[in-house]
């Protein structure tokens, strides 16, 4: 293919680096002395002709790399290779390092037929000089030995010129430029202007639906609520935020409301250089907040030169019903269930055709459910009902096909409809984290671990900081052990005070055969979540009558729980099979069964149930469940 340009191409040139030369991307760093990635500083490990791959696509971020090139640079004249099947293998791996994927791309963009390019934002360090990166480059030519001195005075008066138009066009375009480079935002948690601690639940509910209206655009990433919140109150160096994050431009702002009036500022920043890109400030009446969302997204959407998707339709919501709403989500995000149901039926009752606030109320009745707050047969009808009529009243919500979702897996046990669904929520919003890690739970209920890991890393990398856990009890159900322990360990030594960690660390171990462990770490997520007193007891019954002392004190207080508040019979099931006891456990199973357990959907995918795979009663529960024999 002709080029217009002339670019350096490792092609021609043999593997030479300079000692101490990096490439930072995101998370990633590439020592080209090494030969090492990174990210965040934990080793990944990458195969050599994925890793020069890897140098020769940031060596030239932003342009292709033609297939030829890359067969050059990988394979000698003389080589017989199926070449096609060979490179396509290699840049998989190379994906499968960075966590990337083909269909969408956050690092390696495919051009089908013709080549490879590197999109995301690279920062180089240790830099060779233009000696050493073109040896052999020809001398520069003797310029004449006499000049005349007048025109070497026009031609400086002329190049001083030149230089202040450059420099001008360079200040009216570097904005622009730096836009142009962005592909990933995390939206931070916006200011509450109104001084009122009252109005928290406003400014988080608009960033939280700022980050909905902009992850939309599938040609965005846009880092997850969960994972931004982190930041609220707390001003680290947006470069420190970016790095963390995995992303090259921040959005910030602040809102304030006093009485139906609303004010907005935001700003847009290339986060590499601390940039600012583009800013603006609005005011709007309390009626059209979330129309104004729908702009800001389509004006971000053309600073960065990408299109943007349909927003779905466009109706004004009535203050009084958008304020409940925002106050539904808001208990909701506090795991404050009940509390959110209210609001949101409330925001239903004034504004009945209100989908969002009835995609929201299925996710809160789906949540008690699976969450074993109540019995499963009460939640299962209105869940179903709000989620329908949330989709009858706008399609275009990932939401609320992420609730069908749902419903159709863990209610109604109908696998195909909830890979439907699923995918739809998906496509609507390919930046949807919750919609990726649901997805990896049916596929690892239906057997389908490869896909499922890819869906586990897709929620990781948008929202990192949400579920620590669950690549590690991913890895676990697939029966990864070896990985799950490690993924657990790393993930716990950065967030050692979090107890799903401990959890998962506790399962891994279990399912190993690593009893005492498995115990110790079943201690600490009790005192994680502040249960001193059950951690305690726990800890007697190991102590004095070991491993199986601590399983039969796990099952005494289930019991005794249950004869206060509702137990899933999956939990009984559960203790029994840690037990070694297989009558009982498939009693509770069958129990589970009848009841329409919803968290028996993912029977398959735990392995404490493996030594009944095959027990009769066993099969005959999953046949009629419908699910793959494992």
């Amino acid at each position: 293919m002709e080029r217009h340009f002339h670019r350096f191409s490792w092609a021609h040139l043999p593997m030479k680096v300079t000692p101490a030369r990096t490439a930072s991307f995101g998370p990633y760093t590439l020592d080209l002395r090494s030969g090492e990635l990174r990210k965040y500083g934990t080793k990944v490990k990458m195969g050599e002709q994925s890793f020069r791959i890897l140098c020769l696509l940031l060596e030239n971020p932003g342009e292709m790399v033609t297939r030829e090139e890359l067969r050059a640079k990988l394979w000698a004249d003389d080589t017989f290779v199926d070449f096609d099947h060979g490179l396509n293998s290699a840049v998989q791996r190379l994906r499968d390092c960075l966590s990337d994927s083909a269909g969408k791309p956050r690092w390696v963009e495919t051009l089908p037929r013709r080549g490879y390019r590197f999109v995301g934002q690279v920062e180089w360090s240790g830099g060779a000089g233009a000696d050493e990166l073109f040896p052999g480059t020809a001398p520069a030519e003797q310029r004449p030995r006499r000049r005349l001195a007048l025109f070497s005075v026009l031609a400086a008066i002329s190049l001083f010129l030149a230089a202040l138009l450059i420099a001008k066009w360079i200040r009216d375009t570097h904005s622009k430029h730096q836009a142009l480079l962005i592909r990933s935002i995390a939206v931070l948690p916006l200011e509450n202007l109104s001084g009122d601690p009252g109005q928290e639940y406003f400014a988080d509910g608009t960033t939280d639906e700022l980050i909905t209206m902009l992850a939309k655009n599938p040609a965005l990433r846009i880092t997850s609520r969960t994972s931004v919140m982190r930041y609220k109150q707390t001003h680290p160096p947006l470069r420190d935020i970016a790095r963390e994050l995995g992303v090259d431009g921040i959005l910030e702002g602040s809102v304030g409301r006093v009485g139906n009036r609303v004010h907005m500022t935001a700003q847009l920043i290339y986060a590499p250089s601390d940039t600012h890109v583009w800013a603006e400030s609005y005011n709007r009446d309390l009626s059209q907040v979330n129309l104004l969302q729908k702009e800001i997204a389509r004006t971000i959407a053309r600073q960065v030169g990408v299109a943007m998707k349909d927003l779905g339709p466009e109706r004004l919501i009535k203050p009084e019903a958008h304020d409940a709403y925002l106050l539904g989500r808001y208990y909701w995000f506090a795991f404050q269930t009940e509390k959110g149901q209210q609001y949101l039926q409330k925001a239903i009752d004034l504004e009945p055709e209100y989908a969002a606030a009835w995609s929201g109320l299925a996710d809160s009745f789906a949540l008690q459910g699976l969450m074993g707050e109540r019995a499963p047969a009460t939640l299962r009808p209105q869940a179903e009902k709000a989620a329908k009529r949330s989709l009858e009243l706008d399609d275009s919500l990932a939401e609320a096909h992420n609730t069908m979702a749902a419903m159709y897996f863990f209610y109604h046990w109908n696998w195909e409809a909830a890979l439907r669904e699923s995918a739809r929520a998906i496509e609507l919003n390919p930046g949807f984290a919750e919609a990726h890690h649901l997805r990896q739970v049916i596929l690892g209920s239906l057997g389908r671990a490869e896909e499922g890991v890819s869906e586990q890393k897709m929620a990781m990398d948008l929202d990192p900081f949400s579920r620590p856990w669950a690549m590690s009890r991913a890895l676990t159900s697939f029966r990864q052990f070896d990985a799950a322990l490690k993924e657990a360990r790393v993930r716990s030594d950065a967030k050692p005070s979090d107890p799903n960690l401990h959890w998962s660390l506790s399962s891994a171990y279990f399912c190993k055969g690593m009893k005492e462990e498995s115990i110790q770490e079943w201690v600490k997520a009790l005192e994680l979540e502040g249960n001193t007193t059950l951690a305690g007891e726990m800890q007697q019954a190991f102590v004095q009558k070991g491993y199986r002392g601590a399983l039969e004190w796990n099952l005494i207080s289930l019991k005794k729980n249950a004869k206060d508040s509702y137990v899933s019979p999956i939990e009984f099931a559960r203790a029994y099979a840690m037990l070694g006891n297989p009558g009982q456990t498939i009693r509770w199973l069958e129990t589970a069964y009848k009841e329409r357990v919803p968290m028996l959907a993912e029977v398959e995918s735990e392995p404490v149930f493996d030594f009944l795979h095959g027990d009769p009663h066993y099969r005959a529960i999953i046949a009629k469940m419908g699910l793959p024999p494992a």
